[in-house]
């Protein structure tokens, strides 16, 4: 890690360099999820970055299918999001120059603290999913082809279950904390990132009902936009931060965020 760490370094100095700190380097811009901004991550990061950089960073939050579309119009000049398999995909069609591991947290399935559905009790993910199955409450799902919406399908698709709208099963369409709402206010369950659900407010009578398995881990990556496919994109500026990240400085700043006491965000650059 150290090594790697000389080696960022050197990479933001020389960058540096290039751009002239003092010369007002301009700005970035970042697609990315809406977990990073509903947790309240990027309020915390951003600035130091552009604290030490002069470099702005300007973030579109959506979900991750979205973000990769836009970032695949060049719409973008750095892609932060967390469904790997469209992230490799993205880069094979020569969008993206190199992917890196950013940082993991997991997914949690949240409902009512009665638990009609009984999820609390469910020994394995694939027991927790059959009894969401049976439709004894509502499941809300954000429909909206984030990573957290390509997760829940994966898993469906696990148990050999397929749904669709239904008395039990609802699309939002939404982020992550309007779907949040949503399931909170139907009495219902969803699966959620667990640094929004820590992050998120109102959550009254809701909780965590099911968590913890291996099949539940969420890892982020981050990439920079291809400059030759897309000449106008701020390519040095997108080094830089990503370098930043991946540095030693920008994974104890990731591992340092907190909410209520409780890490969000834990780093796994290599």
């Amino acid at each position: 890690m150290a090594t790697l760490n000389k080696i960022l370094l050197g990479f933001v100095a020389l960058a540096m360099s290039v751009i002239g700190v003092s010369a007002a380097p301009g700005h970035i811009l970042v697609q990315s999820t809406t977990s990073t901004q509903n947790s309240g991550l990027y309020d915390y990061l951003l600035p130091k970055f552009s604290a030490e950089t002069g470099i702005e960073v300007r973030v579109v939050a959506v979900g991750t299918g979205q973000a990769i579309r836009n970032a695949a119009n060049g719409d973008a000049d750095v892609l932060l999001v967390h469904a790997k398999a469209a992230e490799q995909a993205f880069i094979e069609a020569g969008n993206g120059v190199k992917r890196f591991d950013l940082m993991y947290n997991d997914f949690v399935i949240i409902g009512p603290d009665t638990d009609p559905a009984g999820l609390s009790g469910a020994g394995t993910l694939e027991e927790a999913l059959r009894l969401l199955a049976k439709g004894a409450a509502i499941f809300v799902s954000r429909g909206d082809d984030s990573g957290t919406h390509k997760k829940e399908r994966a898993l469906w698709a696990s148990i050999e279950h397929t749904v669709a709208p239904s008395q039990w099963y609802r699309e939002t369409g939404s982020g992550m904390g309007a779907t949040i709402r949503a399931a909170i206010e139907m009495q219902g369950y969803t699966l959620t990132d667990r640094a929004t659900w820590i992050a998120y407010e109102g959550k009254n009578d809701a909780r965590i009902l099911f968590e913890g398995d291996a099949d539940l881990f969420n890892q982020y990556g981050v990439i920079a936009v291809n400059p030759v496919k897309f000449p106008h994109v701020n390519a040095t500026g997108a080094q830089v931060f990503i370098a930043w990240l991946l540095s030693e400085e920008g994974q104890q700043s990731i591992a340092d965020y907190e909410r209520d006491g409780q890490q969000l965000f834990f780093p796994n650059a290599r």
